[in-house]
């Protein structure tokens, strides 16, 4: 028995398949891909086939055979009148079968939906392909035209700010409430969230399908500033709830080191005294007499000493040349494939490659460019030591407010642990990297 089989596809918008279980030994595979209109392995199958004997066409659905209904049922009927028999795997069609016709008209509706559907997606795959934005409405900050994302003038500032107010902090609900103090731009916690993730405000589009193209029209925070904000997230969601925003800085960096509990920082005034006293006290001790709680200064200044004295230790032991050769790498690859864009429109001009292939190419690599980017953000900043001798100064510490404290122990802290011995205790100081 002769089997062959037909695929279509559209790389735009799936992947191209490498092998497909058909559940029976195929003699040949016939495979177009690209655009549906002319489908020369299709036709050259139906050519063979009134030459060759075959007894069955395997698809994955119906739909592939053509672009409309009348198409598909065309063609049915065609490999029908070769005494072919049809099957379409994934929708557990035959032709074989008595009742295949009345199989054929259930499916109709169906086969619309999908080639309407296919239809709609290849039209916002041509859109990719320009880089123009994905349907609906432009964030805050934005507006529509020229076939992109342009500054909305009026809006913008207030986008601006509050990335600002987040990267001067750390604080996503103190941004939040900074917006609505300033601007009365009221928004949630979880809308400010989006805005610190969402790569247009990045001048970077992404789309449904999770590529995203970098440099698509003039971004709001520049590639600096965006790692910056990546790494204050990733910090604050190592902390407890809501001590990303505390008034104090040691909120949610302190464990006990006896009992392993974190650390809330205690009021305590005295009756007809304005002065108060801070303390850091175990939340959840288990040990009776619980492990009693330590005056919150003299935790922060003998923390500031601690940075002061081993961060800069911590930070002259990475790994630099290991850390150097990676982000040297990543820079070139991305310098690499911009070499290839540059090239395109040469190719084009040569005749090498047409308009389409090389819009299609266009975009694969500007993907490649965004996520070699992304990996480039991941990795700690270049001026690391810089910062780290500038902060190992007691006097910068001194000059800082609390919330400005916050945001520069939590740059370099993973956590403190309280070290008790008998009435003494001491610290240990666990940096990030």
């Amino acid at each position: 028995m002769t089997i062959i089989a037909y695929i279509y596809c559209d790389p735009l918008l799936e992947a191209v398949p490498d092998d497909v279980d058909w559940g029976w030994e195929v003699v040949r595979v016939y495979q177009d891909l690209g655009k549906s209109e002319t489908r020369s392995q299709l036709k050259q199958l139906l050519i063979d086939c009134e030459h060759d004997t075959v007894e069955c066409l395997l698809v994955r659905r119906l739909e592939e055979l053509g672009d409309t209904v009348k198409q598909v049922s065309d063609r049915v009927t065609q490999l029908e009148a070769l005494g072919i028999a049809v099957i379409a795997i994934e929708q557990g069609y035959t032709s074989q079968q008595s009742n295949f016709r009345a199989e054929l008209l259930q499916l109709v509706q169906e086969i619309q939906y999908q080639q309407r559907s296919r239809r709609i997606r290849q039209g916002h795959a041509r859109n990719r392909l320009d880089a123009a934005p994905p349907p609906g409405k432009a964030p805050y900050g934005y507006r529509r035209g020229q076939g992109k994302y342009i500054l909305d003038r009026s809006t913008s500032p207030v986008v601006k700010d509050f990335f600002d107010n987040f990267l001067l902090y750390g604080s996503l609900r103190g941004a939040v409430r900074y917006l609505a103090k300033k601007y009365a731009k009221k928004i949630s916690v979880t809308t400010g969230r989006r805005w610190l993730t969402n790569s247009i405000y990045r001048g970077d589009t992404a789309y449904l399908n999770g590529e995203i193209i970098s440099d698509t029209h003039t971004p709001i925070i520049s590639r600096e500033e965006a790692a910056q904000i990546d790494r204050l997230l990733r910090r604050n969601s190592r902390l407890p709830s809501r001590t990303a925003s505390a008034p104090r800085s040691l909120a949610g960096l302190v464990v006990c080191g006896e009992c392993q509990s974190h650390t809330t920082v205690t009021r305590v005034t005295r009756r007809y005294q304005d002065k108060e006293y801070l303390y850091l006290r175990p939340i959840n001790c288990p040990k009776k007499p619980k492990c009693r709680a330590i005056s919150y200064p003299e935790i922060l200044q003998c923390t500031i000493e601690k940075v002061c004295r081993e961060l800069p230790l911590a930070v002259a032991g990475m790994n630099s040349p290991q850390l150097d050769a990676v982000k040297n790498s990543l820079g070139d690859a991305i310098a690499r494939q911009q070499e290839i864009l540059a090239q395109l429109p040469n190719l084009i001009e040569t005749g090498i490659l047409d308009a389409e292939t090389a819009k299609f190419r266009a975009y694969k690599i500007r993907t490649e460019i965004s996520t070699l980017q992304a990996k480039l953000a991941t990795l700690p900043p270049v001026n690391l030591r810089s910062v780290a001798q500038a902060v190992s100064i007691p006097q910068f510490w001194l000059d800082l407010s609390e919330a400005e404290r916050r945001f520069y122990l939590r740059e370099f802290i993973r956590q403190i642990e309280i070290i008790r011995q008998d009435k003494e205790w001491d610290l240990r100081v666990i940096f990030i990297f």
